[in-house]
């Protein structure tokens, strides 16, 4: 099973995604990867289940249908394994991208590559399109991502406020971009 990577269902789309959705930077994808696999890992236990995929899918808005799910993704989980661990997951992350994108056949300088990784992660927090995230919109993300921190305006206020550098009580794409580009920093 080491050699041969399982075949995959091919994946159904009601809208193409961006290119700039595939990630291209090893060390930056593998730290994404990560932080996915951890918000899917419900339990902790290194391992996503079936339950633990769909579960995450649904509260994203993406509705996982739970037979095609199982379809698309059992061919990954290893024998007498309850889930998915990260080395399966990122298998799993190739194949789906392959199928998805096709193969990354040209190189996109990095700085334009990180810029539209960056405008796609902000049209997810700005919901009405207006070039603003406000408070309402970070909240409705936090909570579709059932984080705590959505249960209070006031904390969500804060997170805006430590990043809103004009103080017009909401986020623009400098400020977006300035605040995730400390976090890599920081995180890398």
């Amino acid at each position: 099973m080491e050699n041969a990577a399982p075949a995959i269902a091919e994946p159904s789309l009601s809208k193409k995604p961006s290119p700039s959705f595939r990630l291209r930077n090893g060390s930056l994808d593998a730290l994404r990867l990560r932080r996915v696999f951890d918000l899917f890992d419900r339990n902790g236990d290194g391992e996503i289940t079936l339950d633990e995929m769909a579960s995450a899918l649904d509260a994203l808005g993406l509705g996982a249908d739970r037979s095609a799910l199982e379809a698309a993704v059992g061919g990954y989980v290893p024998a007498g394994a309850a889930g998915l661990r990260f080395e399966d997951f990122e298998s799993l992350d190739r194949a789906l991208g392959d199928a998805l994108f096709g193969a990354v056949l040209e190189e996109v300088p990095e700085e334009e590559e990180d810029e539209g990784d960056l405008k796609e992660a902000f049209r997810v927090f700005d919901e009405d399109g207006d070039g603003f995230i406000s408070a309402a919109e970070l909240q409705a993300v936090l909570k579709k991502l059932g984080l705590p921190e959505a249960r209070s305006l006031a904390s969500v206020q804060e997170m805006i406020c430590n990043v809103d550098r004009n103080c017009d009580g909401r986020v623009d794409f400098g400020e977006f971009k300035n605040m995730m580009q400390g976090i890599t920093m920081r995180g890398a």
